[in-house]
């Protein structure tokens, strides 16, 4: 299973970005898609989760009413729609998949590259 991941960028606090993930290769067997990050000195944290049909998520408290994770099954592509960005959420975003629908980064399998978002004040 490969991920890549692509939209980061830089923008200034109040912006939005929209983060892809697409997944190729031994799909069937994946049926959760998670976002992470993980700023500098940090630990990787969770962001926000969706099962494959897209009738579950779950949100970091840091980030619900601001962002928001969809999915493209026929595309097999995740998308991580940030608004009212915060210089706090500066970091690598990363995607990652896996089959039990976790918080838990360390129970995700397979992780995409991983794409800097920078919020500047």
């Amino acid at each position: 299973v490969q991920l890549q991941a692509s939209g980061g960028g830089l923008v200034q606090a109040g912006g939005s970005l929209r983060l892809s993930c697409v997944a190729s290769g031994r799909t069937f067997s994946l049926s959760n898609m998670g976002w992470f990050r993980q700023a500098p000195g940090k630990e990787r944290e969770f962001v926000a989760l969706i099962n494959w049909n897209g009738r579950t998520t779950d949100y970091a408290d840091s980030v619900k009413g601001r962002f928001t994770i969809s999915i493209d099954n026929a595309k097999k592509t995740v998308y991580l729609q940030m608004n009212s960005l915060e210089p706090e959420d500066t970091a690598v975003y990363y995607c990652a998949a896996g089959d039990t629908y976790t918080t838990s980064y360390y129970s995700y399998p397979y992780w995409g590259q991983g794409t800097q978002v920078t919020v500047s004040s």
